[in-house]
């Protein structure tokens, strides 16, 4: 069965591009467009990754990320953030509340495709 992608973003064009990025590879994928959209859209259906921006309306990508690592009940899911955040003090943030992986924007598309491949093998 395909693993189940959810994009979160509030540029309506990045979660096209990866939206469509990530159906090319045979994923399942749904979208959210901001932090309690993500976190109603988990509660839906459990995703197996999540490609998380920081910087949206509602909640950040911070708190969503810390929100799920906190319940048991979604520690399997993994979560690439995605952003404009380039800072280490960031990256560091992002991985101490729980990110697998973080990918900073502008983002080559393969570099993503890879890196969903490989949070996805394990």
């Amino acid at each position: 069965m395909a693993k189940r992608v959810l994009v979160v973003d509030d540029e309506p064009n990045i979660v096209l591009s990866l939206e469509f990025l990530m159906k090319r590879e045979g994923y399942n994928v749904t979208t959210a467009g901001d932090g309690d959209a993500a976190l109603k859209a988990v509660e839906a259906k459990v995703p197996d990754l999540i490609l998380l921006d920081i910087n949206m309306p509602k909640r950040d990508g911070f708190d969503v990320c810390q929100t799920l690592r906190a319940n048991p009940e979604y520690k399997d899911i993994k979560i690439l953030m995605l952003t404009a955040k380039g800072r280490d003090v960031d990256q560091e943030k992002g991985l101490a509340l729980g990110a697998d992986d973080y990918v900073t924007k502008p983002f080559a598309t393969q570099d993503v495709v890879a890196k969903v491949a490989e949070l996805l093998a394990g």
